[in-house]
């Protein structure tokens, strides 16, 4: 085998490789072997006729695309790995001689992982978030325990208020049709919380329990429904029931109902440092955000477009996963959000870009760096998933993990050190 390499543009070669005519007439025969059995040839029972007889009644083309697969699947890597060449993308194969007696030439035109030219990574000023908790946060935590815990009873008397819950029956008409989902029954509706479009919910308060009341709102023009979108409606409204909140006092007895405290004072004191520590959590990771993003900015690199379509597929299989988890597919998707495949790719393009280019900066600084993972670190990784995982056998899940995904596995802990170098050697500022 010969191979002669060209770079025909920026992350783009081709390759020209040379199978010598015995390795091919090697692969025609396997190729025969493969098929014998679809060839029917008068004077010879089906896949019993040899291969000089069928090349000679179907003709030796009859016999090429399995041979040049057979012969493409053994040299192209070979190929890759003599001349370190790191495709990220199919190549493009253009066949230039083929024959029997000939050698076989072929070119195979693949996109490569691009160069990174690192710009300054170490010691970069990174401003980072501070987070302090207010008397209001908390407050407004307390007010949310007291809604949650708030007793509901029926109010006999009066009409809808605001903060009230109107049990009621509604359908809804455009242009003088009901349309699909515009109908409900039972509905418990809390006034003031927004659920419902418009002023819905404005509309209903000084309705009386039986009372029935047509509502007109407008759907909003990005509602998701291309037949509902800025349309105006009316609502059929029955109101059955009204009830009211009673909400706990925020006191010692409600600190011992809803909390192991004996007092809202202990009760504030653990809700205001577990409010700390997730705001210290959050400031660290969008600090870490900002070093990684920093690093990346500072950095060159022209991504082949291959890479990033790779990276949509990625985003797209991920998203379709999510969905699959609440019953749906990417086509009700695309219906629900009046979009399309095309439009979701555009959409992700930036994101995608963005994420490969991270990818390969912070891999070339692990490069620089020297950055390695022992045996240790991936069984301490393989051990943190399988913990996750569950399961009584932890040791054969660990296994598992590294028989399977251990280049995953290496390429995460490498991820992990890397982003760690470059937070610890970067300056925060206020």
């Amino acid at each position: 085998m010969n191979v002669k390499v060209d770079k025909i543009e920026t992350n783009v070669y081709k390759l020209e490789i040379t199978v010598d005519a015995a390795n091919f007439n090697e692969a025609m025969n396997k190729s025969y072997k493969k098929n014998m059995n679809k060839f029917n040839v008068p004077g010879f029972r089906k896949g019993k006729a040899p291969i000089n007889i069928i090349k000679k009644f179907y003709g030796e083309a009859v016999l090429f695309d399995d041979a040049i697969d057979i012969v493409c699947d053994e040299t192209y890597p070979v190929a890759l790995a003599e001349n370190d060449i790191k495709p990220v993308d199919y190549p493009k194969v253009e066949i230039v001689q083929i024959g029997e007696g000939k050698d076989f030439i072929y070119t195979a035109t693949v996109t490569v992982r691009p160069e990174v030219e690192l710009g300054e990574y170490k010691g970069l000023e990174v401003k980072k978030p501070v987070y302090d908790v207010t008397d209001a946060e908390i407050d407004a935590e307390l007010i949310s325990m007291q809604d949650k815990n708030a007793r509901v009873t029926a109010k006999e008397d009066g009409t809808v208020e605001s903060g009230n819950i109107a049990v009621i029956d509604f359908k809804g008409f455009v242009d003088g049709v009901a349309f699909e989902g515009g109908t409900g029954s039972d509905y418990e509706l809390e006034i003031g919380s927004g659920t419902f479009i418009d002023t819905f919910e404005e509309q209903l308060i000084g309705t009386a329990k039986g009372e029935t009341k047509n509502i007109s709102v407008t759907f909003p023009e990005e509602y998701g429904q291309e037949e509902l979108n800025g349309k105006p409606a009316v609502f059929e409204v029955t109101v059955k029931e009204i009830k009211v909140k009673e909400l706990p006092a925020l006191d010692d007895e409600f600190a011992k109902e809803v909390s192991e405290f004996d007092t809202i004072e202990e009760m504030k004191a653990d809700l205001k440092a577990k409010m700390e520590g997730y705001n210290k959590t959050r400031a660290e990771k969008e600090y870490e955000t900002a070093v990684i993003d920093a690093v990346v900015d500072n950095a060159k690199v022209e991504i082949p477009a291959a890479m990033i379509e790779r990276e949509i597929d990625n985003m797209l299989k991920d998203l379709e996963m999510r969905l699959q988890y609440q019953g749906l597919d990417l086509k009700t998707y695309y219906e629900y959000t009046n979009t399309t495949e095309v439009k979701a790719r555009e959409f992700m393009k930036e994101a995608a870009e963005k994420r490969v280019k991270a990818d390969l900066v912070l891999e070339q600084v692990a490069k620089v760096e020297n950055v390695e993972v022992t045996e240790e670190e991936l069984t301490a990784k393989a051990t943190e998933l399988a913990k996750h995982y569950g399961g009584k056998d932890i040791e054969k899940t660990v296994k598992m993990i590294l028989d399977g995904q251990k280049d995953y596995l290496e390429s995460d802990v490498i991820n992990e050190k890397v982003v760690k170098l470059l937070v610890d050697s970067s300056k925060p500022t206020a």
